[in-house]
């Protein structure tokens, strides 16, 4: 699959698409690369749709128009058993998604997955892995920072500790989004829906970017992505942009360098940085301004001072 659509020369279009001719493959090629702008969402909607697409093929299903709610159903029931809830729903939502798209397209004449319920979910506490504050300090401490790759990956989790920055905001990051004001050093993010987000850094922040910039050069480059890759061989940085996928690799390296034995990822320094906030004293309503959260709601999964008090009560079985 490519970028924009879940077709290419080497993933041709599911043959349940291709069967129901020429004007409804145009039309769900254009739900990916026209109705869905963010990247993320688009890959993971791909999946799903095709995924489904092809489980219908299995069961003898020929064309779009032959979908019925029953099979949304009972691809819905089955994922539900195999996959978590959270899965189901996404998958559920890009299906029918899909096929209010193609009604609107007049392709099919009604949607088989409106009238399908997903299975019931409710998080009031998050599960992405989270650091100690002590154990934090300590990554970022055992980075070294001789390297551009230092400088570079101690700045990178850095942003994402003291600015609870997402790593998409972050690694779509230029240069000069990086910048002075009030005789501070400031971060500009761009968050999801196109949302332009601004904060002030951290003294240990501004350090880190001042270090980075400086140290590798790359003031003279304004437009250029702020984290990049590093060259083969060379050490240096390259300007090719830092995908997700390498900064995951990148952070799981640093913690097994570090002696942290908490499987993390790229989400864990916003959940970290978020509970140490609100741990001295921080109000949750600027936690949530602080992360770009429309509602604290969702600023609350990413609370978890209620782990040490569960595991001081724990503590207190003494046999």
């Amino acid at each position: 699959m490519n970028e924009l659509v879940p077709a290419s020369a080497a993933h041709p279009l599911p043959a349940i698409v291709t069967a129901a001719g020429e004007r409804a493959q145009l039309r769900f090629l254009e739900f990916f690369a026209a109705n869905i702008r963010n990247a993320n969402t688009r890959r993971a909607y791909a999946r799903a749709v095709v995924d489904f697409l092809a489980w219908c093929e299995g069961r003898g299903v020929v064309s779009l128009t032959g979908v019925q709610p029953l099979h949304v159903g009972a691809y819905i029931e089955a994922l539900s058993f195999a996959r978590s809830a959270p899965t189901a729903k996404q998958h559920l939502a890009a299906i029918r998604h899909l096929f209010d798209w193609l009604v609107m397209g007049q392709v099919v004449p009604q949607n088989p997955a409106a009238s399908v319920r997903g299975p019931s979910h409710s998080v009031r506490r998050g599960k992405t892995p989270v650091l100690d504050p002590t154990e934090a300090r300590q990554l970022l401490d055992a980075i070294d920072i001789s390297t551009p790759a230092g400088l570079r990956d101690r700045a990178l989790i850095g942003l994402m500790v003291f600015s609870f920055a997402r790593i998409g905001a972050a690694l779509s990051m230029k240069v000069e989004d990086v910048y002075i004001q009030h005789r501070r050093l400031w971060v500009r993010l761009h968050e999801k829906g196109g949302k332009i987000h601004e904060m002030p850094c951290h003294h240990f922040l501004e350090d880190y970017l001042h270090g980075y910039i400086d140290g590798c050069g790359l003031a003279d480059d304004p437009k250029g992505a702020l984290f990049r890759t590093i060259a083969r061989g060379r050490g240096a940085l390259t300007a090719t942009p830092l995908p997700q996928a390498n900064a995951y690799a990148m952070i799981g390296r640093r913690a097994a360098s570090a002696g942290i034995m908490t499987k993390i990822g790229n989400h864990t320094f916003r959940a970290t940085g978020i509970t140490a906030y609100l741990k001295n004293g921080g109000a949750l309503e600027t936690a949530a301004a602080m992360a770009n959260h429309s509602s604290t709601r969702t600023t609350q999964l990413y609370d978890r001072r209620g782990d040490q008090v569960s595991l001081d009560e724990i503590e207190r079985v003494r046999i």
